[in-house]
């Protein structure tokens, strides 16, 4: 479904990341991964032994992530946006705007400057895909998450422009927007592994269950395919129903 195509994933070791890095590869695209952590040349070496195939790119920011793949592979097809940020509690009046501005450029900043990066490749070839990771949160607001579902709101409000944007150039963008899906980003072991927690919050989803990391990623691959070719400008929930 995606053989010959060129892929980034950033902060691949977030998130949805590394699942939608196996998934893209097993449909054929040629994977190179971003995460911040990779300027270490130890913890690049780490994750290409623990995930073969896969290839970590040893550069700090998004932008020169996607300048090396271009340069690696020779264009870009795929652009996974998948960033993340920390879903902080805290209450209006207790939040600062310091930790509100973290957040901001990781969740809205960040992906506008990979994106951009994105297009100034894509556009001169006249094809490509972005698919933002997002969230279900901004659909029904989180008492007491505000800064967050602010920073994920935002970033659907920015997928949707650029898909109206790029749509000339034969460019789709789309957002994917999980909620409830297990991630140790915000679900870690421990709760996990509490039957009380994780049946107060699975109460909380009609499918009654958390969501796989790879029933996101084959949506990403599909969007990333040519079989969606007339699908652009869409933020698509995976949230079992909760969204």
């Amino acid at each position: 479904m995606l053989s010959g195509k060129s892929a980034l994933v950033t902060n691949v070791c977030h998130f949805v990341g590394i699942s939608t890095a196996h998934v893209l590869q097993g449909y054929g695209a040629s994977v190179r991964c971003h995460d911040a952590s990779f300027s270490n040349e130890e913890k690049a070496s780490a994750f290409e032994a623990l995930n073969p195939g896969l290839s970590a790119l040893p550069v700090s920011s998004t932008t020169d992530a996607v300048d090396a793949v271009v340069s690696d592979l020779g264009g870009l097809d795929i652009a996974v946006i998948n960033d993340f940020y920390p879903a902080v509690r805290a209450p209006v009046g207790v939040a600062t705007t310091e930790e509100f501005r973290k957040g901001l450029e990781a969740l809205m900043v960040v992906p506008f400057e990979t994106a951009s990066a994105a297009a100034r490749h894509m556009k001169p070839n006249k094809r490509g895909k972005m698919i933002f990771v997002t969230s279900a949160a901004p659909f029904h607001g989180l008492p007491n998450y505000s800064m967050y579902a602010a920073g994920r709101g935002g970033a659907n409000a920015m997928a949707l422009s650029i898909a109206k944007e790029l749509a000339r150039d034969n460019i789709q963008v789309n957002a994917v927007a999980p909620n409830y899906v297990e991630s140790e980003s915000y679900f870690p072991p421990e709760l996990l592994a509490d039957e009380k927690a994780l049946a107060k919050m699975t109460s909380k989803v009609p499918l009654g269950r958390l969501g796989k990391p790879e029933e996101v990623s084959e949506l990403i691959a599909f969007l990333a395919s040519e079989k969606a070719g007339f699908i652009t400008g869409q933020i698509i929930p995976v949230a079992g129903g909760w969204a």
